[in-house]
């Protein structure tokens, strides 16, 4: 597997794994809220809800998974065992992926552009 195609994998489940802090930039860039209600929205999704949001994006990261097994011909089970090592190879590359690209998008990302938007100071 390239790296362009486990960042295709990978991309959509660590963007709403990381909507708990990325929601409340998006509606202080379009004009939706003020800087005082996304802080204290932040707090409360990423306090109370950040497991619901992770889980959610694992959720998304196995059914990507699925659909690019699917897309790449692995559709039945017979197929499924003749290609076990791949498979094993391609879920612990993309949850590597997943988690390091989770990290950097949440904790450098979304952290610096809350910062720059004084959101979280």
């Amino acid at each position: 597997m390239r790296l362009k195609e486990t960042l295709k994998v990978v991309s959509l489940p660590v963007l709403f794994a990381s909507m708990c802090c990325l929601s409340p930039i998006i509606l202080v860039l379009l004009g939706v809220s003020t800087v005082t209600f996304a802080a204290s929205l932040t707090d409360v999704l990423y306090g109370q809800y950040k497991w619901v949001f992770r889980g959610f994006g694992l959720v998304l990261l196995a059914g990507s998974i699925v659909f690019y097994l699917r897309r790449q011909g692995v559709c039945t089970l017979d197929q499924a065992k003749r290609e076990r090592n791949r498979i094993i190879n391609l879920v612990v590359t993309t949850l590597i992926a997943g988690v390091l690209g989770y990290l950097f998008f949440l904790y450098v990302v979304v952290h610096y552009a809350g910062v720059w938007l004084r959101i979280w100071e």
